[in-house]
């Protein structure tokens, strides 16, 4: 059964290019605009085996979701990844806080991106 991975970005573009390589890679994909819209996604019952979620959102942040998504039952262990511009070590620290996996600089390559994953997703 193919693994299930949730992009959180505010850029459609972003989100299209991500999940097409994500469906070549086998994947299944769900997405949100922003961090309120993925958390509300996830309390319908969606449930990803790993979440990519970019840093500057509107409505809410990359930074403040991880922190709330921590609090949801059942997704304090669910491996996030963070897929931003940002580069300055202090907001990978504050991520890396709050509980994400990884860290990603955008752009980045399909099959680089699918080698992530399967690094930090066991099994997919």
């Amino acid at each position: 059964m193919a693994k299930t991975i949730m992009i959180v970005d505010d850029s459609a573009l972003m989100r299209t290019s991500v999940k097409a390589n994500l469906e070549l890679g086998g994947y299944k994909v769900e997405f949100a605009g922003d961090g309120v819209q993925a958390l509300n996604l996830l309390k319908t019952g969606i449930k990803p085996d790993l979440i990519i979620t970019d840093i500057n959102m509107p409505n809410m942040g990359g930074l403040e979701f991880i922190k709330n998504l921590r609090t949801v039952a059942g997704f304090r262990f669910t491996p996030v990844l963070v897929l931003t511009t940002e580069s300055q070590q202090q907001k990978k620290d504050e991520a890396k806080k709050h509980g994400a996996t990884g860290w990603l600089v955008k752009p980045i390559a399909g099959p680089d991106l699918i080698k992530v994953i399967k690094q930090v997703l066991p099994g997919a």
